[in-house]
Protein backbone atom coordinates (compact mmCIF):
# COMPACT_ATOMS: atom_id res chain seq x y z
CA UNK A 1 0.00 0.00 0.00
CA UNK A 2 1.31 3.44 -0.92
CA UNK A 3 2.28 5.71 1.93
CA UNK A 4 0.43 8.98 2.41
CA UNK A 5 2.40 12.21 2.42
CA UNK A 6 1.98 14.79 5.14
CA UNK A 7 1.33 18.35 4.00
CA UNK A 8 0.70 21.66 5.73
CA UNK A 9 -1.26 24.61 4.34
CA UNK A 10 -1.39 28.07 5.89
CA UNK A 11 -4.29 30.50 5.57
CA UNK A 12 -4.49 34.04 6.89
CA UNK A 13 -7.74 34.48 8.80
CA UNK A 14 -9.06 37.86 9.90
CA UNK A 15 -10.62 36.68 13.14
CA UNK A 16 -9.83 36.36 16.79
CA UNK A 17 -8.48 32.95 17.86
CA UNK A 18 -11.50 32.47 20.15
CA UNK A 19 -14.05 32.98 17.37
CA UNK A 20 -12.04 30.91 14.91
CA UNK A 21 -11.72 28.09 17.44
CA UNK A 22 -15.50 27.80 17.72
CA UNK A 23 -15.67 27.28 13.94
CA UNK A 24 -13.05 24.51 13.95
CA UNK A 25 -14.11 22.66 17.09
CA UNK A 26 -17.85 22.97 17.71
CA UNK A 27 -20.44 21.00 15.72
CA UNK A 28 -22.46 24.12 14.87
CA UNK A 29 -19.35 25.96 13.69
CA UNK A 30 -18.08 23.03 11.60
CA UNK A 31 -21.53 22.58 10.03
CA UNK A 32 -21.32 26.10 8.63
CA UNK A 33 -18.26 25.43 6.46
CA UNK A 34 -16.81 21.93 6.72
CA UNK A 35 -19.83 19.70 6.17
CA UNK A 36 -23.58 20.13 6.08
CA UNK A 37 -24.24 18.61 9.50
CA UNK A 38 -22.07 17.46 12.39
CA UNK A 39 -23.03 15.21 15.27
CA UNK A 40 -20.75 14.35 18.17
CA UNK A 41 -20.86 11.43 20.55
CA UNK A 42 -18.03 10.24 22.81
CA UNK A 43 -15.43 12.39 21.00
CA UNK A 44 -16.41 10.94 17.61
CA UNK A 45 -17.57 13.55 15.12
CA UNK A 46 -19.96 12.34 12.42
CA UNK A 47 -19.63 14.67 9.42
CA UNK A 48 -22.65 14.50 7.12
CA UNK A 49 -22.95 16.00 3.64
CA UNK A 50 -26.14 16.76 1.69
CA UNK A 51 -25.28 14.08 -0.89
CA UNK A 52 -25.70 11.44 1.85
CA UNK A 53 -22.00 10.85 2.42
CA UNK A 54 -20.93 10.45 6.05
CA UNK A 55 -17.49 10.23 7.59
CA UNK A 56 -16.56 9.73 11.21
CA UNK A 57 -13.51 11.28 12.82
CA UNK A 58 -12.27 10.73 16.35
CA UNK A 59 -11.09 13.81 18.21
CA UNK A 60 -7.50 12.93 19.15
CA UNK A 61 -6.56 16.12 20.96
CA UNK A 62 -7.42 19.77 21.38
CA UNK A 63 -6.10 22.90 23.01
CA UNK A 64 -8.71 25.56 23.59
CA UNK A 65 -8.40 28.51 21.21
CA UNK A 66 -5.35 26.81 19.65
CA UNK A 67 -5.93 23.50 17.84
CA UNK A 68 -8.03 20.42 17.14
CA UNK A 69 -6.67 17.14 15.83
CA UNK A 70 -8.87 14.42 14.28
CA UNK A 71 -8.36 10.95 12.84
CA UNK A 72 -10.74 9.65 10.16
CA UNK A 73 -12.04 6.38 11.63
CA UNK A 74 -11.81 4.52 8.29
CA UNK A 75 -8.33 5.82 7.36
CA UNK A 76 -4.82 4.56 7.95
CA UNK A 77 -3.94 4.43 11.65
CA UNK A 78 -1.12 6.99 11.58
CA UNK A 79 -2.84 9.74 9.64
CA UNK A 80 -4.78 12.67 11.01
CA UNK A 81 -5.89 16.14 10.12
CA UNK A 82 -5.15 19.06 12.37
CA UNK A 83 -6.41 22.63 12.42
CA UNK A 84 -4.06 24.90 14.36
CA UNK A 85 -4.54 28.58 15.11
CA UNK A 86 -1.32 30.58 15.12
CA UNK A 87 -1.20 34.20 16.25
CA UNK A 88 1.82 36.37 15.49
CA UNK A 89 2.64 38.18 18.72
CA UNK A 90 4.15 41.19 16.94
CA UNK A 91 1.50 41.85 14.30
CA UNK A 92 -1.47 40.06 15.92
CA UNK A 93 -2.11 38.39 12.55
CA UNK A 94 -3.99 35.11 12.85
CA UNK A 95 -3.35 32.12 10.60
CA UNK A 96 -4.91 28.69 10.37
CA UNK A 97 -2.48 25.85 9.70
CA UNK A 98 -4.06 22.76 8.17
CA UNK A 99 -2.07 19.54 8.45
CA UNK A 100 -3.35 16.56 6.48
CA UNK A 101 -2.19 13.47 4.59
CA UNK A 102 -2.76 12.33 0.99
CA UNK A 103 -1.39 9.88 -1.51
CA UNK A 104 1.07 11.54 -3.87
CA UNK A 105 -1.31 11.21 -6.82
CA UNK A 106 -4.13 12.84 -4.79
CA UNK A 107 -2.05 15.58 -3.16
CA UNK A 108 -3.06 18.46 -5.44
CA UNK A 109 -6.74 17.47 -5.28
CA UNK A 110 -6.64 17.28 -1.48
CA UNK A 111 -4.99 20.71 -1.28
CA UNK A 112 -7.65 22.11 -3.63
CA UNK A 113 -10.40 20.68 -1.43
CA UNK A 114 -8.87 22.43 1.60
CA UNK A 115 -8.61 25.69 -0.36
CA UNK A 116 -12.32 25.48 -1.20
CA UNK A 117 -13.25 24.54 2.37
CA UNK A 118 -11.26 27.45 3.83
CA UNK A 119 -12.91 29.84 1.33
CA UNK A 120 -16.20 28.73 2.86
CA UNK A 121 -14.84 29.32 6.36
CA UNK A 122 -13.66 32.81 5.41
CA UNK A 123 -17.09 33.58 3.95
CA UNK A 124 -18.90 32.42 7.10
CA UNK A 125 -16.58 34.35 9.42
CA UNK A 126 -16.75 37.39 7.16
CA UNK A 127 -12.96 37.61 6.98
Amino acid sequence: MAEKLKFVLEYEIRSSPKILYSFISEPNGLAQWFSDDVRVRDHVYNFIWDDGEEQKAKLLSFKENKLVKFHWVDDEPYTYFELEIVKDELTNDVALLVTDFALEENLKDRQLIWNIQIEGLLSVIGA
